[in-house]
């Protein structure tokens, strides 16, 4: 059967995304966000949780930051 992980994202005023992966193991937080975090941009920090090392309910929260610029 396939484990679901809840992710959460919020966006900022700022457009600052913050990402938590809530209910992961282990590095299956980082791998399940991966393909997303590649397509917003640049991860300016990443916050492992102590969660994330307990091996129970774990959680990871990442921000980024996406730049909408045109040019003109």
């Amino acid at each position: 059967m396939a484990e679901y992980q809840k992710i959460e994202y919020r966006i900022g005023k700022d457009g600052k995304v913050t990402e938590t992966v809530i209910n992961g193991n282990g590095e299956t937080c980082t791998l399940a966000t991966q393909d997303l975090e590649a397509s917003l941009g640049k991860v300016e920090s990443r916050e492992l949780l102590p969660e994330y090392h307990d091996g129970a309910d774990n959680y990871l929260v990442n921000e980024q930051s996406q730049s909408n610029e045109t040019q003109g």
